[in-house]
């Protein structure tokens, strides 16, 4: 499979697209007003400890506190310890079952705690953090307060895994803990030892900046968007590295030649006048996947429809026609669909709960035949997903990890008009409602002049015709109404102002005040 990462650079933002067969698979986005807090470490006090949610809010300096579950404490508790051991090399024995567990019974409201970010804030949900602290590197991954090592899985020789095992319990400082990376495989002691130190060194910067910090508030930033991705997926099956911006080309380089000098060469600055996603046909598939509907070859389309509880996806035939019965040509267009969504999800970080609805099929056979498709497309994506089986409704439930925003909520915001629903208030009901207020208004005052300002559009429905509504709405209530326009008024929105009283009566008469009264 060919790879590549084409890179973006705007003053406003940096896009980050990884192609996989030519074909967009994901994209990462990072402004300056709106920096990736995942993999940053902050101070923070505990402000409440929640035994019912085995969880803990704390303050960590933003608008939102930040939520930690007791699942994600580790040898993080409290402030960093000092490093007084890191310098020492030990050869003792680790392993996976010496990591220590913990509850909440160490978490008291007011203590300051030592966290790393793992979750972006979504909506109004604040960011999720651990206790847990890790200090990535290209090869491998510093755990502080720990003592075991551990080896990606991903490495599938034996011997290769028992040799790097042993690399790590002789390069690794006493309290700390180290996993593997699969970029490390083959990769010899010097090189994760070299590794090892750029972590060490960042860990004494932490520990000396945790110090100084008084309050809440962040005491170390993990790299740029830009360097991270380089970290993790600039690996040698990487067919090239093109970057548009020569600055961001000399940043990038210079990591490059320092961790993987090998792979210096794959890197690439992009000089041709049109603009570089537009040469790769990025901005195209970015804006597939910002619609609701696509398309897939053949005919077939999908649906995408994100709500707060769950994705909803739905499978469609459209003008596919096929030449077999039924049965094979549903299956036919869900197999298409079955590797179009799995893109999809990863382009679109789509994350949660995922419900898909594909077309019927009646046999047992067909049904698994999509859910194995499923399994084999998942299988590219480096989030953690979790997938049943097809229910006989055709319906396939499935959960991915969510870390950051999807795509939708980086490019969109939901409407001023209708608050993110897709649906505004009908004209009519509007008229239909402004008249129940004004009786509201006639009944309790007595007053028979009324100042009413409304959206342009209600203006022109309320005073057409040969005889107006508004003039209707007077002459049953008997009442004089001035009628002004408000430019920025939503459809459904208006004002009343009381001529007697001069001010602005608007909320004195609204359905749930009147109530009261």
């Amino acid at each position: 499979m060919k790879e590549d990462i084409i890179i973006n650079s705007t003053t406003n933002e940096t896009r980050i697209g990884l192609m996989e067969n030519n074909q967009l698979v994901e994209l990462y986005v990072e402004r300056p007003n709106n920096e990736r807090m995942v993999g940053s470490l902050y101070k923070g006090i505990i402000k409440r400890v929640i035994p019912g949610m085995s969880a803990a809010f704390v303050n960590i300096g933003i608008s939102q506190d930040a939520f930690m579950h007791f699942s994600d404490l580790g040898g993080g508790i409290g402030l960093s310890k000092n490093l007084k051991n890191s310098e020492g090399r030990t050869s003792q024995p680790r392993d996976r079952s010496q990591k220590r567990r913990w509850d909440g019974n160490d978490l008291k409201t007011g203590n300051e705690i030592l966290v790393q970010v793992i979750k972006e804030p979504i909506g109004n949900k604040g960011p999720r953090v651990s206790s847990q602290i890790t200090i990535p590197g290209r090869f491998l991954v510093m755990i502080p307060n720990e003592s075991y090592v551990g080896v990606s899985r991903k490495i599938n020789s034996f011997k290769e895994k028992k040799r790097l095992r042993q690399i790590a319990n002789k390069i690794c400082p006493t309290d700390l803990g180290l996993i593997i990376r699969t970029l490390a495989e083959t990769k010899s002691e010097s090189v994760l030892t070299s590794d090892l130190d750029r972590c060490l060194s960042s860990w004494k910067k932490l520990d000396q900046a945790l110090k100084k910090q008084n309050g809440p508030g962040v005491v170390y930033r993990d790299m740029s968007m830009a360097s991270s991705v380089i970290r993790d997926l600039f690996t040698p099956e990487v067919n090239s590295l093109v970057i548009d911006s020569r600055r961001l080309y000399k940043d990038v380089t210079s990591y490059i030649r320092d961790v993987a000098p090998n792979l210096a060469e794959k890197a690439i600055l992009y000089t041709d006048k049109t603009p570089i996603f537009d040469k790769y046909k990025i901005e195209q598939e970015i804006e597939k996947g910002l619609s609701r509907k696509i398309w897939m070859n053949g005919g077939g389309y999908l649906f995408f429809d994100q709500t707060e509880a769950l994705v909803a996806i739905d499978v469609n035939s459209g003008r596919f026609v096929g030449k077999k019965d039924h049965e094979e040509n549903s299956l036919k267009v869900n197999m298409k669909a079955a590797r179009e969504i799995c893109r999809q999800l990863r382009l679109r970080d789509m994350g949660g709960l995922i419900v898909i609805d594909f077309i019927d099929m009646y046999e047992e056979r067909n049904r698994r035949k999509v859910f194995e498709e499923m399994r084999m497309a998942l299988k590219m994506d480096r989030a953690k997903w979790d997938i049943a089986q097809i229910s006989p409704f055709g319906l396939l439930e499935m959960t991915r990890q969510r870390i950051r925003p999807s795509l939708l909520l980086t490019f969109r915001e939901p409407c001023q008009h209708c608050d993110g629903t897709g649906m505004v208030a009908s004209i009519d009901s509007v008229v239909t409602m402004l008249e129940r207020w004004v009786r509201r208004f006639r009944s309790v005052t007595r007053e028979r002049r009324l100042g009413l300002t409304v959206n342009p559009e209600l203006k022109e429905f309320l005073s057409g015709g040969l005889r107006s509504r508004i003039a209707k709405i007077m002459w049953n209530n008997r009442i004089l109404i001035n009628l002004e326009v408000g430019d920025d008024m939503k459809i459904d929105e208006f004002t009343g102002y009381s001529h007697k009283q001069k001010k602005d009566v608007t909320a004195d008469f609204s359905g749930h005040n009147s109530e009261k009264k």
